[in-house]
């Protein structure tokens, strides 16, 4: 009786799933060799592509074969035993050179000849045949879904894979995580670390439960996906899905990634010190530091200027800085019907401007068919050999990234917000806030305050904070006596209050 391994294969990859399962294969040959009259010596089972070489349950068995434990093999079919020419070509060597005497398959014919060795041989080139054909018409697929700028792979987080569609919809969910996570931090108020326990907190982890690493934060606030386009291939391309967030602030973002060194391991964080690099010293100029001692934080100058060899600044503390901060931003507040006034002409400007916006918005469009004609001259002369793939790859990025921002810019024209009202607008919704924030705002917005009215004016002199305001924060003149404003030709609303 003739004695062979029974070997049994399923593929994880798409193109094995019609093949029968491990159990139904089993059960088939294992009748077979009943009808046969075979001896199993051996079961082997094993889930791995036969696409190429290296499955070691495969590779121990024509080990064992050598070594001359059983004659052959039974499989199900050929294709089960390979799939890429090494291993298809070792099985007819070891047929050649007798150490295979037989294999068996119910579903195909074989016999150890010449003629059954070219049918074989026919089995595995047909076998490899399919592998390759399957291949390569998912590449072709996959090309044609990103020419439709359908994303093609898994979807990232704030994003999900609608299998109806086979394309990318926005996560209702972690889309807004996502956002947050690029304001924070192209605001520079916090880092890698912060957004990796800001994800934590929202439950989301990464695959082993773990908080997400400085790498995995990096790779979501440096992907494109999220403004509208995807790299694929290593190529940036347009996406038809919707964007998360805008190409303005995935550039911000990009820019304190730039800044930033890399993080040390060795690293311990520090809670922050509100008015660090708020002031300088009135004496020598330097930089003030700040120290905890006893429980308190104490700011000092760092007495490190090499313009002044003695600095006799005393340190005073965070809450008398405090004061002396709130103290200095309570004049430079606008009345509130003034602001609402205020408001209300910037509303009409842009109104008045939305007819010009249109036209700077049809420049745009116009910015954005040139640099589509110069994408595609792009291409025709990578086609053509005229340029290597690096050089193409590169400036396609760069040139996406311009027509993105056009395209940016060109709606927020379209929706008439004039890019010189909106700095205006927000000055007169700080100025309005100012007088709140002075008394009871938290340290970290007195700091940001103080540097929109003083900028890098702010001196600490005898545990005294002084310094003069920058424009338009000068126009508004604060009495001690009323606490109004004082009305400045040019800033006051026309009608009598």
């Amino acid at each position: 009786m003739t004695k062979l391994f029974l070997y049994a294969r399923k593929s994880t990859d798409v193109e094995d799933k019609q093949v029968l399962s491990i159990d139904a294969q089993i059960n088939e040959l294992r009748e077979f060799a009943a009808r046969e009259k075979i001896i199993i010596a051996d079961e082997l089972i094993e889930k791995q592509s036969a696409k190429t070489p290296g499955r070691p349950i495969f590779n121990a068995m024509l080990e064992r074969i050598e070594a001359g434990e059983t004659q052959g093999i039974l499989a199900w079919h050929p294709d089960r035993l390979a799939r890429n020419s090494v291993d298809g070509g070792r099985i007819i060597y070891m047929l050649d050179t007798n150490k295979i005497k037989t294999l068996k398959f119910p579903r195909s014919w074989f016999e150890n000849t010449p003629q059954g060795k070219l049918m074989l041989h026919n089995d595995f080139g047909f076998s490899k045949y399919f592998v390759d054909s399957l291949s390569e018409n998912t590449k072709r697929g996959l090309r044609e879904k990103v020419r439709r700028g359908e994303f093609p792979c898994l979807a990232p987080l704030g994003y999900l894979n609608d299998y109806r569609t086979k394309r990318i919809i926005v996560d209702r969910e972690r889309a807004p995580l996502v956002k947050e996570a690029f304001t924070r931090y192209a605001s520079g108020e916090v880092t890698l670390d912060d957004l990796r326990h800001f994800f934590a907190n929202q439950n989301v982890h990464s695959r082993h439960g773990k908080l997400l690493s400085r790498g995995g934060v990096t790779k979501i606030l440096s992907n494109p996906i999220y403004y509208g386009h995807f790299r694929y291939a290593g190529e940036v391309y347009e996406g038809a899905h919707e964007a998360i967030i805008s190409k303005q602030l995935f550039d911000q973002a990009q820019a304190v990634l730039k800044s930033r060194y890399k993080w040390s391991p060795n690293h311990t964080p520090v809670k922050p010190k509100p008015f660090l690099g708020l002031l300088h010293c009135a004496t020598c100029g330097g930089a003030i530091t700040a120290e905890v001692q006893k429980g308190h934080t104490y700011y000092r100058c760092t007495k490190k200027s090499r313009s002044t060899v003695w600095c006799l600044q005393p340190y005073v503390r965070e809450e008398d800085l405090n004061k002396e901060i709130s103290d200095l931003l309570k004049p430079y507040s606008l009345r509130a019907d003034w602001a609402e006034e205020m408001l209300a002409r910037v509303k009409e400007e842009k109104q008045r401007g939305a007819q010009s916006a249109r036209h700077l918005a049809d420049q745009k469009r116009g910015e954005i068919e040139k640099i589509n004609l110069r994408l595609q001259t792009l291409l025709d002369s990578f086609l053509d050999g005229m340029i290597d793939r690096e050089t193409y790859v590169a400036e396609k990025a760069k040139g996406m990234s311009q027509k993105k921002s056009l395209e940016d810019q060109s709606n927020a024209l379209l929706k008439g917000r004039a890019d010189w009202l909106e700095p205006f607008q927000k000055w007169i919704l700080t100025a309005k806030n100012a007088g709140e924030i002075a008394v009871s705002g938290s340290l970290q917005e007195k700091r940001v305050l103080a540097q929109e009215v003083f900028g890098s004016n702010l001196v600490l002199d005898c545990k005294k904070a002084r310094g003069y305001c920058l424009k338009p924060w000068s126009l508004l003149l604060v009495t001690s006596q009323t606490g109004g404003v004082v009305p400045t030709t040019g800033l006051e609303p026309a009608k009598n209050i």
